[in-house]
This record gives C-alpha cells, structure tokens and sequence, in this order.
C-alpha cells in the first residue's frame, strides 16, 4: 500500500457526512454533529532474532450525535454508504426519543467554535508512506542487535517499530467545519536479564516524533539495557519516610489524579477531591501547569476539541493557584459555570533552573521512582498508594536498586509538597512533566 498517495478523509466521505447531517435535519432532529475518523497503522516487533508480529490496520467510521426534542444520543458506525445510514439515522432518531429530556444537551455557542485561518500546527508528515516494509523490519532488527548477545544474563530483547496517520473531519449543524491530519512514529525496545535467584529485571526505552527525520533511531536498545543492567541486585529497604524523585517519564503517573480531578464529570458527581477549589491555592506555589495546544510539531497538538470548539493556551493552575476545570457545554451547563474546553491537549510546566542529574545531587537521603506498579488512587479524598521500582538515594547519588515497596501519601498533600520543578521535559510526550522532587513521602518496605 502507497500511504503517500492516501486521501486520509476523501471528498467522497466529507460529502457522505454532509448529506447525513441534511438527513438528520429532515428527519426530526434539531442539532447533529457528525465526525468521520480514518485511522491507518503498522508495527513490526522483533523477539531476539525472529519477526515476533507484524500488523496493519485501517480503521474508517462515522460517530453522529443527534438533538431530538430535547433528547441527546451518539451513535458510531463504519458502514459508510447511504442506503446504510438511511437505515442508521432513522433508527437512531427513534431510539433516541426513547430517552429522558434533558436541557443542558445542546451545541456549544457559536462564538466558541474553531474558525480555520488556513493555518496549522505542522502535525502531519506528508512523507509517512516513503518507507517500504524492508526499511521499517531493518530498524526493528538493527534495534535488537545493539545488545543481542553482548551479556549472557540477557533473556530477550524486544523491538517494535509503529507507524500511523489519522484523520477525522467534523460538521456539526450550527455551521462549524473543521479537519485535522497527524502522523506518528515510534521506535521502542524492552529488555530482560537474570537477576539473583528468581529475579527478573526488565526495563524499556523509546522514542516518539510526528515526523519520521525527528525519530531517534539509534541507541534504543541499548538504553532499554543500560536501564535493565541498573536494576540488578534490587531488594527492598526499611519502611519509613522518604523525599521522592519523580523523572520526566514517570510523574504522569502522579499528575493524572490531578488533571482527572479537573473534569466536569468528576466535579458534577462529586468525585472530585478538587470540587469547588476554583481561586484556592491547592498545591504548591513552585508549580505552574499550562495546557498549551498550539505547540507545532508535538504530540497531542490540536485546533478544536471534540465539540469543536476553538483551543487556546490556558495556565490550569498557576503558581498553586488552581484556575479552571475542563467544561464542555454539557457539564458547564448543569455545574451554571463558565464552559472552557473538553479535556486536556499538551500539558506543560513553568520550569525550575535545575535538570534531573543537578535535583539528583542536592538530594541527602531519597527515593528515585523509576516505575510505578500497580495501584490506585481515591477520586474523592485524593489517597493514593502505588506499588513502585527505583533506586535509594544518598548523598546525591542512587546507591541501591529497589523493588517490591510502595508509597502512599495524599495526592494534594503531595503536591503541596514540592520543593524543586526540573526544566528537562522530554518533548515527545503530550504531558511534557519535568523531573520533580516531592518532600517527606512514606515508603513501606520490609
């Protein structure tokens, strides 16, 4: 398959959506949106020396949300052709009136949505279909044999290179058209070895670019080894109370009960610890997280979100100070408040002076989370514990590798607790995280 030559949305199926929302209208609705989705993938993984998998996927559909009486429901399907729709449509319209009325159902406000200036973010590599199969499976294989059969310890190496192009292309009845194409490339590898006994060490690394020429496509392997090799010899260590360094690729994992805590949902259900906080200081005043969509060339850059309405730069909380949930029409409506947009885009940070290796040096007597192990979080109170893997720190440098322990602690509380932000985001992650030093945390062990 050419991809190059792809029409990732034809003018076949931007017509088809056109007709379907006139069809919409006619049959009784007052409001549709309609959004058609092209999704075209490949991976290839290698195990040790063998091509382990290889899959292509093409995936086309419609999602139509229809307004009746007072009445909302989303319906999705991949049959794209009239005679199917007719019958679709149709059904769905009945099915709909089925449901209780509900006032906050309704479009966002014109005044919200994207209008296109024939500008865009540059997310979208026009080149993505130059590889052949050979190039792609060569990548993969030269990945593996960085470190395949350099250690005896080594139990597998895995390698997998995915590509893929989407696009989707929404109308919805009040006027708004928007379209929007990216492209993405990744390269990763995982490794494991035989630790003392029946330990098993395992660790990974990756690269990720919207564009093939920014891909990293050497030294994967061998990072993914160098971080297994590190963890050799891990055990626990007594329980107690522990300063807590979070790199650039873990502090997702103690980010994402914040930002889900900011969805209208969670506000509307009373599941958030974060309900009624808007103006309040609610974490430490080092900290200024800003969702920043229009970032060209990144991951997770987008124009509109999925009602349609126009992104903007937006600082969520700054300096602790929380600013804003994510409100979409709908819960905006039943909450009486101020809608903003859906859900999160690219989320940065104000940065610190300090990299990982400097915040590393500072640290007297720490933990470095490497990993977090299953888990969970309370959405309500905000509780947390999560099994960890990482490295005991002192005097400044990671002596001991960990394993098997597990950190709890308040969500809030530990984000209150911050006492340096890193300025070393890696910025192929659409929540680009520094590296962060959390305060006095508790660690239970043996």
């Amino acid at each position: 398959m050419n991809e190059k030559n792809i029409k990732i949305i034809s003018e076949k199926y931007k017509d088809l959506a056109h007709w379907a929302l006139k069809y919409a209208l006619n049959k009784g609705c007052s409001d549709v949106s309609i959004n058609i989705y092209t999704k075209i993938g490949n991976s290839f993984e290698y195990r040790n020396k063998q091509l382990d998998t290889l899959q292509q996927s093409f995936q086309n559909g419609m999602f139509i949300q229809l307004y009746v009486s007072g009445r909302f429901a989303s319906y999705s399907t991949n049959k794209l052709n009239k005679k199917d729709l007719e019958h679709f449509i149709v059904y769905g319209i009945e099915t709909t009136c089925y449901l209780e009325k509900d006032k906050f159902r309704k479009l966002p406000d014109i005044s919200r949505l994207y209008q296109s200036d024939g500008e865009g973010l540059d997310i979208y590599d026009e080149n993505i279909g130059v590889l052949s199969v050979s190039d792609k499976l060569n990548l993969v294989e030269n990945n593996v044999n960085e470190v395949y059969n350099t250690d005896k310890r080594l139990i597998s190496v895995i390698s997998e290179y995915s590509d893929s192009m989407s696009g989707e292309y929404m109308i919805t009845s009040d006027g708004f058209e928007g379209e929007s194409l990216a492209t993405c490339f990744s390269l990763s590898a995982v490794t494991s070895m035989r630790g003392k006994g029946d330990t098993r060490p395992s660790d990974s690394w990756y690269s990720s670019a919207v564009f093939w020429k920014d891909l990293q496509k050497k030294g994967i392997a061998r990072a993914a080894y160098e971080r297994t090799f590190r963890k050799l010899g891990q055990k626990k260590i007594e329980s107690g109370v522990y300063k807590i360094l979070a790199d650039n690729l873990v502090g997702c994992r103690l980010l994402f009960p914040l930002i889900s805590a900011l969805y209208g949902s969670a506000i509307q259900q009373q599941s958030s610890f974060l309900r009624g906080k808007i103006g309040e200081k609610v974490i430490s005043d080092k900290v200024t997280i800003i969702d920043d969509p229009h970032i060209r060339r990144a991951q997770g850059a987008r124009l509109f979100d999925a009602e349609g309405v126009a992104t903007k730069r937006m600082n969520i909380i700054e300096n602790g100070i929380l600013n804003m949930y994510y409100l979409d029409t709908y819960y905006a409506g039943k909450l009486a408040m101020r809608p903003t947009i859906q859900s999160p885009s690219i989320l940065t940070f104000k940065h610190g002076n300090e990299n990982f290796e400097q915040i590393l040096s500072s640290i007297e007597k720490g933990i470095w989370v490497t990993d977090f192990n299953g888990g969970n979080s309370n959405d309500v109170t905000g509780d947390f514990s999560f099994g960890i893997e990482g490295f005991l720190i002192e005097n400044g440098k990671a002596i001991q590798p960990l394993h098997e322990m597990n950190v709890t602690g308040n969500i809030l509380t530990l984000w209150q607790n911050i006492e340096k932000v890193g300025n070393d985001p890696r910025n192929d992650m659409p929540w680009q995280i520094p590296s962060i030093l959390f305060g006095s945390v508790c660690f239970s062990g043996k």
